[in-house]
């Protein structure tokens, strides 16, 4: 079977989604992920767009060997020298440069003729490739540019030694039969296209994002660049799960193959949702909540008899765990450990015996621990690891009267520090009297509240949004008290917001 490149751009386009910022560490920690998951390039990011992603691509760049390590530049000598800047230390390093091509992009943003953009694509091209051989190229905008041209552009950029051509659906504009003939087209109408691998790029602002990838595949395509959970720009990017499983369960009909470890799915997807702190939507197919779950009679006779009957995909396939075993307050600490390993997590001595305290602080409170729960606590630890301030204490009176939150907080230099405000409601105090010690201004656009798992003592997730200077900031926290979960969260949330504070400028690409 041929191999389709899985291109992975999680950590750049998916980063670019509205309250999706990462810090330095957690992108190492998303990268090191999809290195087990298997991922062939990792777009690690866009180097000249700020200090903060400069030294994220560096890191990534010496951290994470097997992968080819990619970054991103517009067709500028600037960020074409920034690129390689971020990347010459990887093992396997790709620059890969962007360029609009549309008559709409050249007639309003650039204001350049089409052999003028020729021009530009071939002289860029050249200089990315004076310093590595693996050089990609994005004509921005292709499905909206007329075919010919492109076959022009593409032609031009393998002359000048892209060894990868990629021909993104910038804006989700193009349906499957469409961009599979442009695909096609090009594959057929380009002299030197043998020279290069193809590659595809979709957004999802109709819902056709996985669907064009695959058309597109099906005609030739042998590059996929995808998002885990499908995040990024707008509506998102195409989603990787998806796409590695269609062609894993279809390969009947695709007749290709990938080099991921589809089993490693389910922590990449729990891990870029709770790090980026966006939710994975329970009907997600591939990783969502209820992807597995059966509530239909006939559903669930045919699943018991045999569950080829009603399910594609053996759940284990992707990582979820199927085990009977239940975990309780009587639980040891070697069951808690075969449990994280069932579920994915490799945690040091250190990190192991947190999460087992804070295990058995949750088993003292509700009978069972599900699998969710263990989840919640794990993803609970690493959020504490680097902090600025901690949460030491805090005290809620709520009610008929005023409510009132007294918090006590152990500030960067070790001292505890204490004060206590009035609110409209609990968490409006209890925010207020946090924000009388941190002092950093700061404005809540979002907090919801989710249940874990069912029942009355269920963990409960709170998430939060907070601005800053223009900037997002992503919070979350859990615990069986929803008031401290939101407590955790906000502490989250500020204590990103405090390790980011540095000047830069920032520029995206919707490429």
């Amino acid at each position: 079977m041929d191999k389709v490149v899985i291109f992975d751009t999680t950590l750049r386009d998916g980063e670019q989604a509205a309250g999706g910022t990462l810090n330095i560490q957690e992108k190492l920690q998303i990268a090191r992920q999809l290195d087990n998951l298997g991922i062939d390039v990792m777009e690690a990011g866009f180097p000249a767009s700020s200090p903060g992603d400069m030294e994220a691509v560096k890191l990534i760049s010496k951290e994470v060997r097997r992968p080819v390590i990619c970054g991103l530049c517009r067709a500028h000598p600037d960020d074409i020298d920034a690129a390689w800047e971020g990347i010459k230390n990887a093992a396997h390093p790709r620059i890969h440069v962007f360029l609009s091509s549309s008559d709409i992009h050249l007639l309003y943003a650039l204001k350049k003729s089409r052999e003028e953009i020729l021009g530009m694509s071939r002289e860029m091209v050249k200089r990315a490739k004076s310093y590595c051989e693996d050089i990609e190229f994005s004509p921005m905008d292709a499905t909206r540019t007329e075919p010919s041209y492109i076959y022009k552009i593409v032609e031009a950029a393998i002359d000048a030694g892209a060894t990868t051509v990629n021909i993104p659906d910038t804006v989700g504009y193009t349906v499957p039969g469409e961009y599979a003939a442009l695909i096609a087209g090009i594959i057929k109408n380009v002299p030197n296209i043998k020279k290069a691998i193809v590659s595809v790029h979709c957004h999802n602002d109709l819902g056709l994002a996985v669907a064009n990838s695959l058309a597109a595949i099906n005609v030739g395509a042998r590059q996929v660049e995808c998002t885990m959970n499908g995040i990024g720009e707008r509506a998102g990017n195409a989603s990787m799960e998806e796409i590695v499983m269609a062609l894993k369960t279809r390969k009947d009909f695709y007749n290709v193959t990938t080099n991921i470890d589809t089993k490693q799915i389910y922590k990449t997807s729990r891990l870029v949702s709770e790090l980026t702190g966006f939710s994975v939507q329970p009907n997600k197919a591939v990783v969502g909540a209820n992807a597995f779950r059966h509530e239909s009679g006939i559903h669930q006779d045919g699943v018991i008899k045999m569950p080829i009957t009603f399910e594609i995909m053996d759940p284990k396939d992707v990582g979820i765990p199927a085990s009977s075993l239940v975990l309780g307050k009587l639980s040891g600490r070697h069951a808690f450990r075969e449990r994280l390993a069932e579920l994915g997590y490799s945690l040091g001595d250190d990190d192991l015996m947190r999460a087992f305290n804070a295990f058995k602080e949750t088993a003292d409170k509700k009978k069972d621990v599900t699998d969710r729960d263990i989840e919640s606590l794990v993803a609970e630890q690493q959020r504490t690891v680097s902090e600025v301030y901690h949460l030491d204490k805090l005290q809620v009176t709520c009610g008929a009267g005023i409510p009132t939150a007294a918090v006590s907080l152990t500030a960067p230099d070790g001292r505890t520090v204490a004060d206590a405000a009035l609110g409209t409601g609990p968490v409006d105090a209890l925010y207020k009297a946090i924000n009388r010690i941190v002092g950093v201004p700061n404005k809540l656009t979002e907090f919801s509240v989710n249940s874990v798992t069912e029942g009355i003592d269920a963990i409960g997730e709170v998430l939060i949004r907070i601005e800053s200077e223009g900037v997002t900031y992503t919070g979350r926290g859990a615990d069986t008290d929803v008031i401290l979960a939101g407590a955790k969260a906000y502490m989250n949330a500020l204590n990103r917001l405090l390790s980011a504070r540095k000047p830069s400028a920032s520029v995206k690409s919707n490429h």
